[in-house]
């Protein structure tokens, strides 16, 4: 099963996906996109950024077969979302051609995704952060993703929004990926 895992930063990915590869090990685990750039390419958040994200996250899902196990930490839905939030908040470097161009791609990806997990963010399980993560930027994105998995959800797009605590979201997904 391919496996997307989407939500604005600081909003529990990482602790998801480690835990479920932790009982799963025959799944192949696809780190943050951030993770496979070069650093010294950008000074801050910005559309070029994140668009160069949303190429490296499509690319590394269209290269997936159907039927492979891999869940991914973010999708070029995640990106996307964040372009969306900055034209939204008129953000410098914004671009409304990115912007267009992301949801297409992020769009035309969900061919490859078995089931899109979106962890948004609520106030019962609200993983707080400090004003350096730009909560402006994380309520925005958080939004915009939102959005786009309800649109999604209404073409028949497998999408589950896991809330709760991380053994909660945890169980939920094993029970959604269960044969």
């Amino acid at each position: 099963m391919r496996i997307v895992v989407s939500g604005t930063h600081a909003s529990g990915k990482s602790t998801l996906i480690a835990d479920f590869a932790r009982l799963h090990p025959g799944y192949e685990v696809l780190p943050d996109p951030y993770e496979e750039m070069a650093f010294d390419a950008f000074d801050e958040l910005d559309a070029g950024l994140f668009a160069t994200q949303l190429e490296i996250a499509a690319a590394r899902l269209e290269e997936q077969p159907a039927g492979a196990d891999v869940i991914a930490e973010r999708g070029p839905m995640d990106f996307a979302a964040y372009l969306e939030a900055l034209v939204g908040l008129g953000r410098r470097g914004r671009s409304s051609t990115m912007l267009r161009t992301g949801l297409a791609r992020s769009d035309a990806i969900l061919a490859h995704v078995d089931l899109w997990v979106v962890l948004p963010l609520s106030a019962a399980d609200r993983i707080h952060v400090s004003e350096d993560e730009d909560p402006e930027l994380r309520e925005a994105m958080n939004d915009a993703l939102l959005e786009q998995a309800d649109a999604a959800s209404l073409t028949g797009a497998a999408v589950l929004e896991l809330t709760g605590s991380p053994e909660e979201r945890l169980a939920r997904l094993r029970q959604a990926t269960a044969p």
